[in-house]
């Protein structure tokens, strides 16, 4: 029988007869996408954007309640940008750049996440999840309005897979009962315990930590907490060994306690023992209600591969890292940002079906970056032996004392863009003088112009060739791949960011850079055969 278990916050997409249902024989369809969560609306968002027919099934009928990730970093928010929603999503959501870190009763320090000016989007934004998916797929409608030819199939259950060379078939369960379809490619974006992950055999690797952690969602309106990331080692309230806490739009804030790992969920649930540690970090005369909770167990892990002929996995499907450190969701955002280009130049057949390959090879290498970060502020916030817990408090000791020590204070890496150091789609580095944040491989930071921000000027989708005080063409076709020129002088930008970001100590700079927004090559002046052999590679026909 098939029921939904599920409680919505929006149903957006309620359940409709497909055509696919009455035909005979299995529907095939370009790209076929498990699972509505965010990445998987990202993806149909992203690919339908290109013109790429998309059918994304859910086995709901919308978007599900509780906050569950709520930190959004300015690298989603700038993918968010380019697909049309990023205003909207930062307009609704709770801006913050500043942290501060507490041992028992005492401030530790405080931390800025952005110190710098010139960026469009701040680092974070707190939104609850539904709202963040409720705007993509408003995207989604809007897209769809202007003839995006995406489907999106609310009450379509997969319940099987099957993989050949050039296609995957699929069974899909609906109320009405089961139909089958085909795809020449597949994205499981079907979340951390992934039926499609299940069906084909496969599973994660890494590690589960033995410790649980309660999350109370709360709203209250006569707290006296600002908009910041209050992060508590050893509270002096005693509600747990550490504690987080985060405001989040509609009054709702966020808090985290590190409850052990030896202890009855059934017991800690319940709601009266949820207002016992609430009422002791809050104090007295705070009101508030419980919206949501949940026990969550940090768990850092992937799986061996996000390629698996024409399946490809992107987000929790594919990996899960702790939450300390805002790297789940977001990371997603970056798997979606580049699996979508690669894809939609392989089935407009300006690339080779190997670019999927280093969709794999980089965000496998990203994951393995959240993975090693999320590791150790998961061991830096639960010590698993006497000796760890003594140099965890003596580093917040001198931490209180000293600037030299804060570094190593971890209470959660947050989450930045990924530089794809050293892979095989990168191109040469030939800009002496130039920062390293803006090397090959490196995701294009922004920076303020006369009439906007640099990101929004290379936003069209496409291959862009960034000059910065330097000659080229306006346009570069190379084996059926155009790339467009973005014309700019360190002079565009009085604040001197742009030149500072891209140029460093050279007097003029050209990059190439993907659809993604990372950069492929630099040169200090425009080299027709470099630039040409850069692109080749970077749509993975010489790699």
């Amino acid at each position: 029988m098939f029921q939904d278990r599920y409680s919505l916050a929006f149903k957006l997409y309620p359940y409709m007869r497909s055509a696919d249902q009455e035909a005979g024989i299995p529907v095939r369809h370009p790209v076929v996408i498990v699972g509505g969560g965010p990445i998987g609306l990202a993806s149909a968002l992203d690919l339908g954007r290109q013109g790429i027919p998309v059918v994304l099934l859910d086995d709901h009928e919308g978007i599900g309640m509780g906050s569950r990730a709520i930190c959004f970093a300015k690298r989603s928010l700038e993918i968010a940008d380019r697909y049309g929603c990023g205003d909207p999503i930062v307009q609704k959501g709770v801006v913050w750049n500043l942290g501060k870190v507490f041992h028992d009763n005492r401030q530790i320090y405080e931390f800025n996440l952005l110190p710098e000016d010139g960026h469009k989007y701040p680092a974070f934004i707190n939104l609850q999840q539904p709202y963040f998916e409720r705007f993509l797929f408003e995207q989604i409608v809007e897209e769809q309005a202007k003839g995006a030819p995406i489907q999106i199939r609310g009450k379509n259950r997969v319940d099987a897979v099957e993989t050949f060379d050039d296609h995957v078939a699929l069974e899909v369960m609906t109320p009405e009962g089961p139909y089958r379809l085909e795809a020449d490619w597949l994205i499981a974006s079907d979340g951390a315990s992934s039926p499609v992950r299940s069906m084909m055999g496969l599973d994660f690797e890494g590690r589960v930590f033995r410790d649980s952690f309660l999350i109370a969602d709360i709203r209250m309106t006569n707290g006296t907490f600002p908009t910041e990331r209050w992060f508590w080692f050893e509270p002096w309230f005693k509600s747990g060994a550490s504690t987080l806490l985060h405001k989040q739009p509609d009054d709702v804030w966020r808090v985290d306690f590190q409850i052990g790992w030896d202890i009855d969920r059934k017991e800690e649930m319940k709601e009266e023992n949820i207002r016992r540690r609430l009422d002791a970090m809050l104090g007295e005369g705070v009101d508030y209600e419980i919206v949501w909770s949940s026990i969550y167990t940090f768990q850092c892990r992937r799986m061996q591969k996000f390629r698996h002929g024409r399946v490809l996995f992107a987000g929790d499907s594919a990996h899960q890292v702790s939450p300390f450190g805002a790297r789940g969701a977001n990371s997603g955002m970056q798997d979606v940002d580049n699996l979508g280009w690669k894809l939609g130049m392989v089935l407009r057949g300006e690339a080779p079906e190997a670019l999927m390959d280093s969709y794999d090879e980089e965000r496998r290498f990203g994951a393995d970056e959240n993975i090693r970060n999320s590791t150790r502020s998961t061991d830096f916030i639960t010590p698993k032996s006497k000796i760890s817990h003594m140099f965890r408090n003596a580093v917040l000791d001198l931490a209180e004392r000293y600037e030299f020590a804060r570094p190593i204070v971890n209470s959660g890496r947050l989450s930045v863009p990924c530089t794809y150091d050293g892979l095989s789609l990168n191109g040469e580095d030939a800009l002496p003088g130039a920062p390293a944040r803006t090397r090959p491989g490196s995701a294009c930071p922004d920076a303020p112009l006369g009439n906007g921000f640099l990101l929004c000027r290379m936003g069209g989708g496409g291959f862009s060739l960034l000059t910065i005080d330097a000659e080229a063409p306006d346009a570069i076709l190379e084996a059926g791949v155009t790339v467009t020129r973005l014309a700019l002088s360190a002079s565009d930008d009085p604040s001197g960011a742009l030149a500072a970001r891209y140029l460093g100590d050279a007097p003029s700079g050209v990059y190439l850079v993907r659809p993604d927004q990372h950069v492929v090559a630099r040169w200090d002046h425009y080299d027709d055969t470099a630039l040409r052999a850069a692109l080749r590679r970077a749509c993975g026909k010489e790699a």
